[in-house]
């Protein structure tokens, strides 16, 4: 027989498809032809498979070999055919029976010894093969425990080219997927840690258990990347959907650690402020990869010192921001990734940046004007909560009264804020509020009686916020009232939502952020 079909499964973008690797012998001039969009590093694989079939003790068919990957006109990334590739030649040749092959997805790269050695996107690319409606595939060792997270899939481990001809001429079993790695010490940064700044710490709070985007400005010493980096230890775990989108764009990446399983914890991003566009949103030119948005996906991406970026760069997470999602335009195609991150910035409000704040700073007022520009007017429109923080005082840092709390007390109020909401948008699709479009919340059963929105109402006719910082602030009002176990906000509510949108640093009367006894010497 002189022509053999195997299975694999490629990737576009976080999208994975199943690719049918079809191999021809024919009489002619001995050489393999790759078709079917191979880029570059396909191309290479005639040679990987060349060695790697001989290395593993087998003849090299002395004939034309023509390899095409269907379907045709879907652009093929990387290494991972080699395997398949592989199979299908020798299959072709009559080395191996065509039948034991039938029905499984072959995944793997190739050294030249034969040796099978992992490759990026498993996760995603066996999801594609079990929408397909194939239940057996077999990848490499070390992608064995990342494979066998889809449902409905019976996955097998290999480690050479030797192992799987052996198997599939009934002379050895493949290995089963490893047992999981022991989980190692995750403890994360806790909140009971930070000391004062009640008022960020409650804006902290409520951006958790309504996935509000946040901005934090203040002097150098006040807080702000402690607090920014113990919002992941205030939210709760990823579900299973989305922790399957998380660990795919890991897996696309290159980040996700070997023999892992699904990702539970919702990321943290914080690239450097030096961050280039392409490592922020994504890019590149053949291989689109996922940036540092895409990474924090149903996560945090934390921007300090947010003033020194370029601006360029800034500007270009306008649009993921609002539609949750990064699209990438390349001559070769289009790739989106999801991109649903709960956005941190932090900054200092001046270059010269006192650690006394406000009161000893030098910067001249077109200085200071200039300087807080960088972050442009639309980029700061779609900020929900702006917090303006204080230095701390020798009485927050040598404070004898009990510690803040914790991050596992403010995460019970979070999650339990956070089923309100989604037993309350589920229908709709909506996991938070920081979700729900502001149209919905101004329509019934939704809208707020006229009298609660009084002070909002009039904020827009007067030009303090906009029509999109008008829904923002209803959609913090409503992860307020989540966060007191009400069903609909009150006007105390939105006129507390309503002074968070505008950064002001005043608590509302009467409402203490923690319960443990923390003194307000930090409030002006």
């Amino acid at each position: 027989m002189s022509y053999a079909r195997v299975l694999c499964a490629g990737l576009v973008g976080v999208t994975g498809h199943l690719v049918e690797v079809e191999a021809d012998l024919s009489n002619g001039l001995p050489a393999l032809v790759l078709t079917g969009l191979p880029d570059t590093a396909l191309h290479e694989a005639r040679d990987r498979v060349r060695a790697a079939v001989l290395n593993s003790g087998r003849e090299w068919p002395n004939r034309r070999i023509t390899v095409n990957l269907l379907p045709a006109g879907l652009p093929k990334h990387g290494s991972g055919f080699d395997l398949a590739i592989a199979a299908a030649l020798l299959a072709g040749a009559g080395e191996l029976p065509p039948a034991r092959l039938a029905g499984v997805a072959l995944l793997g790269e190739l050294g030249l010894d034969g040796t099978v050695r992992p490759v990026r996107g498993v996760l995603p690319m066996v999801a594609a093969a079990a929408r397909a409606g194939v239940t057996r595939v077999i990848v490499p060792l070390d992608n064995a425990h990342e494979a066998s997270v889809v449902p409905g899939v019976t996955v097998r481990a290999i480690d050479s080219l030797h192992r799987l001809v052996d198997f599939v001429q009934g002379n050895a079993p493949l290995l089963d997927p490893p047992p999981p790695p022991a989980k190692a010490d995750d403890r994360q940064p806790d909140l009971a840690e930070v000391s004062g700044q009640l008022t960020a710490r409650y804006a902290l709070e409520i951006a958790a258990a309504g996935g509000h985007h946040l901005a934090l400005i203040g002097p150098p010493g006040a807080g702000k990347t402690m607090l920014a980096e113990r919002l992941p230890s205030i939210l709760p775990e990823l579900d299973d959907d989305a922790a399957l989108e998380v660990t795919a764009l890991q897996s696309i990446a290159g980040v996700l650690p070997p023999g892992s399983g699904l990702v539970r914890r919702p990321p943290f991003q914080a690239p450097h402020h030096s961050a280039s566009m392409a490592s922020l949103v994504g890019g590149g030119s053949a291989l689109i990869r996922p940036g540092a948005m895409s990474l924090a996906h149903r996560g945090v991406l934390f921007l300090d010192e947010v003033s020194e970026m370029p601006r360029h760069v800034l500007q270009a997470l306008r649009q993921p921001l609002e539609s949750g999602r990064v699209v990438l335009s390349r001559a070769r195609g289009i790739v989106e990734y999801p991109a649903r991150v709960q956005l941190v910035v932090a900054a200092n409000p001046c270059p010269c940046a006192s650690p006394a704040g406000d009161e000893h700073c030098q910067c001249p007022p077109p200085v200071r004007r200039r300087y807080q520009s960088r972050l442009s007017g639309p980029l700061m429109d779609r900020i929900d909560i702006r917090i303006a923080m204080l230095p701390l005082r020798s009485v927050h840092l040598e404070a004898t009264h009990e510690p803040a709390e914790s991050s596992a007390a403010v995460g019970s109020r979070v999650a339990r804020a956070r089923i309100a909401a989604v037993e309350r948008w589920a229908p709709d699709g909506w996991r938070c509020n920081g979700e729900v479009p502001g149209s919905h919340l101004r329509r019934p059963p939704w809208r707020l009686p006229s009298p609660d929105t009084r002070i909002l109402r009039r904020a827009l006719d007067r030009g303090t916020v906009s029509a999109r910082g008008f829904d923002r602030v209803l959609r913090i009002a409503w992860t307020i009232a989540d966060l007191d176990a009400r069903d609909r906000p009150t006007e105390s509510d939105v006129a507390e939502a309503f002074q968070m949108r505008m950064g002001e640093t005043r608590k509302t009367e009467g409402r203490p952020p923690t319960q443990n006894g923390d003194h307000d010497d930090d409030e002006p």
